[in-house]
């Protein structure tokens, strides 16, 4: 019996991120056109609804902090462009803040289909709320899901967004809940000699917790 699911495909982390055309609030876009910027592509289910009001405001006031560390902010939901402007006016006339970031009108759903956004359980016809990471080479690097219910935290796009090019930096990894200026984490050795090696070694470290988890400052 033939199958009526359907099937998601989702892009690749580390791999070029699926390029597209697409018409926003700022003309006909390329996500080529971006390249040399990093890019925060982020989906939201529909203009005037209010957890997606809530975190077009919020990615719209931290605009400068992305601006400082090249990113564009790229917004997407399967909604008209002049429904797209008549929202953002509308938030713009009920805050005083300016959203000055292109949003992507998704009508045929060319976007949201490349790049996994539409979740039939959550809904057919709506993108769910994700958020995809994209370096200034164009690769795909981070990708994040979240439900149709609850909104993001932005502040933990930023932070990532910081890991991500301290990573790219250094060739450090970051741990759980880093923030720039915090210790970071050296890549484990891939062998027994490189182990014992390491451990003769241990002073060079900040710290030095086993073999497999050592601290630096960057």
């Amino acid at each position: 019996m033939e199958s009526t699911e359907k099937i998601i495909a989702l892009p690749r982390l580390n791999e070029p991120a699926p390029d597209f055309e697409a018409k926003t609030t700022k003309g006909t876009l390329k996500l080529s056109d971006f390249k040399g910027k990093w890019v925060v592509l982020f989906s939201h289910p529909a203009d005037f609804t209010p957890v997606c009001s809530t975190e077009f405001l919020a990615f719209a006031r931290k605009a400068d902090e992305f601006a400082k560390r090249n990113v564009q902010l790229m917004g997407l939901s399967i909604d008209s462009i002049h429904s797209h402007l008549a929202w953002i006016k509308d938030l713009e006339d009920l805050t005083g803040t300016t959203i000055d970031f292109p949003v992507i009108a998704d009508l045929d759903m060319k976007v949201s289909n490349l790049y996994g956004m539409v979740h039939p359980g959550a809904a057919d016809t709506a993108a769910v709320r994700t958020v995809f990471v994209i370096d200034d080479k164009g690769i795909l690097r981070a990708m994040l899901y979240y439900p149709l219910t609850n909104g993001r935290n932005i502040d933990e796009v930023l932070r990532l967004v910081d890991a991500l090019q301290f990573t790219d930096k250094t060739g450090l990894a970051t741990p759980a809940d880093w923030q720039p200026g915090e210790l970071a984490i050296v890549p484990p050795p891939a062998t027994i000699d490189e182990v014992k090696a390491d451990e003769a070694k241990k002073g060079e470290y900040a710290e030095f917790k086993r073999w497999y988890l050592r601290y630096k400052k960057a």
